[in-house]
């Protein structure tokens, strides 16, 4: 017969083995979920566009947000973080990004929403990156007299 030793180290051994698997299987699982996230955002109205003393343009939008993200929550999502970035191209920059608005979604009862809503932030050139998986919805320019 084996010891004491012997039997608790096969249990132990065992019981890693198990909960190693239940980790892989619950890990992989979230891998299967396809997320269809829809959304569509319309400008309303330009509120006011001016110019800056530094030579910059800024812009007040007025647009109606409206998105189901549900798709988005699984087992393992806590909350999702939205943004409106608009990218434009400059004679300085092939590529321009402004954060126009974001809002954090705890929770999939919240994920389906509709918000009419101005831009949270300036709408002027600046300069950073932002990086994330995206929605892209093109189609909108400022009208002629703006450019």
């Amino acid at each position: 017969m084996h010891s004491f030793g012997y039997r608790l180290n096969g249990l132990l051994t065992f019981a890693v083995t198990i909960l190693a698997l239940m980790c892989a299987i619950t890990s992989l699982s979230d891998n299967f979920n396809t997320p269809s996230p829809s959304a569509e955002i319309k400008i309303m109205n330009i509120n006011w566009f001016q110019k800056q003393p530094q030579g910059h343009d800024e812009v007040s939008l007025t647009m109606n947000v409206s998105a189901d993200l549900q798709s988005l929550f699984t087992w393992n999502t806590k909350q999702v973080f939205i943004f409106v970035a608009a990218e434009y191209e400059t004679r300085k920059n092939s590529l321009n990004q402004v954060s126009l608005w974001d809002a954090i979604i705890p929770a999939k009862e919240h994920a389906k929403f509709w918000i009419h809503t101005s831009n949270k932030y300036r709408f002027v050139d600046q300069t950073g990156k932002m990086f994330a998986d995206k929605i892209v919805l093109t189609g909108y320019s400022l009208p002629e007299e703006y450019r």
